[in-house]
């Protein structure tokens, strides 16, 4: 496989949030709500600062290394683990669902833009070592949100009734669902390497936080990404001081309020809402939210304690020696109001890193885009403003020219009657508006009767709309990888590799080409 690369701004596609973009844009009003901006040159203060804290690397290798026990083929990400022991040695980090068979495409950019982070850095500052991390965010307990995936038109679930946190479910009776995936994926040669690793990675391990791993250590083994499960009591015994202080003093309700106030000050609304206790019981069957501090929730052994998304980011700055976190823009959002909270605590705030985004298209699809007259810019715009394009650059009508006629006698009308009588000159106008109304529906007619002769035409242009964007929503959040990987097979996600550039912040729009194929 290989790509051609074709860039476009954030700001062009109307798919990103205005704090997202001023964000990206270093605009100064936001940059009280984060420590460092997100260029390499920012990395040197972040090495300085993150190296003054005291993080328990000892508790840290010695837990990845017991999460690890089962790998195989994992010497690489071994090394990095224990690289981990060395004070020169930070991560970078990306945190992310435990979606079935990795969910929507974002989740390998996601990764990748990590990974590709780690080595920049490496390069730009050698006296360090950077070892990239996917955070299993093995704690949620939102199971609708990573129960499903979508395959060619179709979607595929797991259909569970567990409760509680995500990463303790068993996922080994999923046999109808990888029976279902066979059907969906067929007989190729990349259709079966893809059938064996979901079924050992699901039907041979007793939890979905371990069958994660090994499913996202075969992808990403050879570039050394560290996979953490969180959930661990010994690593919750070092945040069990705030996890109680939350519970107590609601203090993190109050600093994180208090940056939402100054937020909206300028003009921006909350990405995610504190409560007064940010802190679950966890259970191997469920995860309550604790509504009230009492002596029976404060006497929770380390393990039963679970942070929600306000506490998380903070329990993993004070675990990891962490100088940067990759994320989308909603992640980003809720990183930019807990700065105050992290000051607060002492912890260092990382450095905020967008991750990569793109759309992927093929060769046929801009063999399709030519021939419509269009760009993959413009499958970003409104489908109806698209096809109403096409047609008036495919149509010889026009009214143009009668709408200017019918402006230029209406203006001459005006100055004669004004000359008589000055009170006629409204009444003018407003027939001019009548006029021009009945002009625009005799146009819409007009489109109508050209958009059935164009019929053909007007179904590939929304074909194509819908490819870059599936149901509405960016391809990368709905559509998997395993498509993609019936095609290009192991090459795809090394291709994506070599193109992502972790400090490129555009929308890329990659055309997919068979190897062999020259590149154009």
């Amino acid at each position: 496989m290989r790509a051609k690369k074709h860039t476009i701004p954030f700001a062009d596609t109307n798919q990103f949030s205005k704090l997202f973009l001023e964000y990206i844009n270093g605009e100064n009003n936001l940059r009280p709500f984060y420590s460092y901006a997100p260029h390499i040159d920012s990395f040197k203060k972040a090495i300085e600062d993150k190296g003054r804290e005291n993080i328990n690397r000892e508790l840290l290798v010695d837990v990845l290394t017991a999460q690890y026990a089962k790998l195989k083929n994992a010497d690489i990400s071994l090394n990095n683990i224990q690289l981990l022991l060395n004070d020169t040695t930070f991560t970078v980090c990306a945190g992310h669902q435990l979606c079935l068979f990795t969910g929507p495409l974002y989740f390998i950019y996601k990764i990748l833009s990590t990974i590709n982070l780690a080595e920049a850095l490496k390069s730009n500052y050698p006296e360090q070592d950077f070892v990239p991390v996917y955070w299993m965010a093995s704690e949620d307990h939102d199971f609708d949100e990573i129960r499903s995936v979508h395959l060619f038109g179709k979607t595929v679930s797991w259909n569970n009734d567990a409760k509680g946190a995500v990463g303790r479910m068993n996922p080994t009776k999923m046999n109808d669902v990888i029976d279902e995936l066979k059907q969906i994926l067929g007989e190729s040669e990349n259709a079966r390497s893809l059938i064996q690793l979901f079924s050992e990675a699901y039907l041979n391990h007793h939890t979905l936080a371990d069958a994660t791993r090994y499913l996202v250590h075969q992808l990403f083994a050879q570039y050394g990404l560290v996979i953490l499960d969180a959930d661990d009591a010994r690593l919750k015994e070092t945040f069990t001081d705030i996890l109680r202080d939350d519970i107590v003093n609601n203090t993190n309700f109050k600093l994180v309020n208090a940056t939402l106030t100054e937020l909206e000050k300028i003009g921006h609304k909350a990405q995610v809402n504190p409560r007064e206790i940010n802190v679950f019981k966890l259970t191997d069957i469920d995860r309550v939210r604790i509504e009230k501090a009492n002596p029976e929730t404060l006497a929770y052994a380390s393990g039963d304690y679970s942070p929600n998304v306000v506490l998380r980011p903070l329990y993993q700055q004070m675990i990891l020696p962490n100088l940067a976190y990759v994320g989308g823009p909603g992640e980003i959002a809720y990183w930019l109001e807990y700065k105050a909270m992290f000051d607060y605590h002492k912890v260092n705030f990382p450095v905020l890193m967008p991750r990569n985004f793109a759309v992927l298209s093929d060769e046929k699809t801009s063999q399709q885009l030519h021939k419509l007259g269009l760009s993959s810019d413009g499958l970003f715009k409104d489908v109806e403003y698209l096809i109403k394009d096409f047609i008036s650059k495919n149509s010889d009508f026009s009214l143009t020219e009668q709408e200017q006629t019918l402006r230029s006698i209406f203006y001459e009308l005006s100055l004669k009657v004004s000359a008589v009588d000055s009170t006629l000159k409204a009444t003018v106008e407003a027939e001019l508006q009548k006029a021009l109304a009945g002009l625009k529906t005799i146009e819409a007619k007009i489109i109508k009767s050209e958009k059935q002769k164009q019929e053909t035409n007007i179904n590939q242009i929304r074909k194509l709309k819908d490819k870059f964007l599936p149901d509405g929503i960016l391809q990368e959040r709905y559509e998997n990888f395993s498509p993609y990987y019936l095609k290009y097979g192991k090459d795809f996600i090394p291709e994506l590799k070599k193109i992502f550039d972790p400090f490129e912040f555009e929308m890329l729009v990659l055309e997919l080409k068979d190897i062999g194929k020259e590149i154009v």
